[in-house]
């Protein structure tokens, strides 16, 4: 019943039996996770180990390497760790985890710029820059919709990012650019903060439209990243603060988790 779980060995005695079973189903739960994995480990507290029978855990812990999400989102790193956390562990025994109630864990989550730039090209972000009728945009576009593409994003010491971008007008494309500071509002919001626009590399003779687009696009991209929208099957994700620190963007803060996952 139990050999087809990954990493079983034998037990000495109930209690490692318990725990190791719990880990190889875990382990498993938290795998279905991810569209890919280069490396989940999974590994729990429990003293002393009887209260596992009870469905009594300390904590468990779960740290994972080039995760990729909903088949577009890569993370280069995820960890978190809970509190105590109760389940049924009748659950245990047919392959699954069942939590009798939410368990809160401190998280810390780490993107890469390219991971990044790669989520801009996914089918859940493209469509959000596309056919875009704010009327300020508009104004711009002879009442036709604008659309942005190529976006390409660099990160920077102290929070700063820049991006470069392509805007597609009636009568052309025009290139934009700007740099602004990221942060966080009500802990699940990302914020592009003081974008200011860049000339740098902007043909001389679209600076004015390109500086208008490139305000509306700061604005855009304010409305765009929200963690809801990126949630795992049963997790919860919550930022206290991010930091930028050479080709990663690096958050910190706490998931609830609900319920584990019924599929990857």
């Amino acid at each position: 019943m139990f050999g087809g779980f990954t990493g079983f060995k034998p037990p000495s005695n109930q209690t490692d039996f318990g725990e190791q079973m719990l880990n190889s189903v875990l382990s498993q739960s938290i795998r279905h996770l991810f569209t890919e994995s280069e490396n989940v480990d999974v590994s729990l507290k429990c003293f002393p180990s009887s209260k596992l029978l009870q469905g009594s855990i300390d904590s468990f812990k779960m740290s994972g390497r080039g995760l990729l999400i909903r088949r577009e989102f890569w993370v280069e790193e995820m960890w978190f760790e809970t509190d105590a956390v109760s389940i049924d562990f009748g659950s245990v025994l047919s392959g699954k985890i069942r939590l009798k109630q939410a368990a809160q864990a401190v998280a810390k989550v780490i993107l890469t710029e390219a991971g990044i730039n790669k989520a801009f090209q996914s089918e859940l972000v493209k469509p959000r820059m596309e056919n875009i009728t704010e009327s300020s945009l508009m104004d711009l576009s002879g009442g036709e919709p604008v659309a942005f593409s190529d976006v390409e994003l660099k990160l920077l010491p102290e929070n700063q990012i820049r991006i470069l971008a392509k805007a597609s007008l009636p009568n052309g494309i025009v290139p934009i650019s700007l740099t602004a500071t990221i942060g966080i509002e009500r802990r699940r919001r990302i914020l592009f903060q003081n974008p200011q626009f860049s000339a740098e590399g902007i043909p001389e003779a679209q600076r004015g439209v390109s500086e208008l687009l490139t305000n509306a696009f700061a604005q855009i991209l304010n409305n765009m990243v929200d963690l809801d929208r990126f949630n795992l099957d049963g997790v919860t994700m919550r930022l206290n603060r991010l930091d930028t620190e050479g080709d990663k963007l690096i958050f910190s803060g706490y998931a609830e988790v609900t319920h584990f996952p019924r599929q990857g």
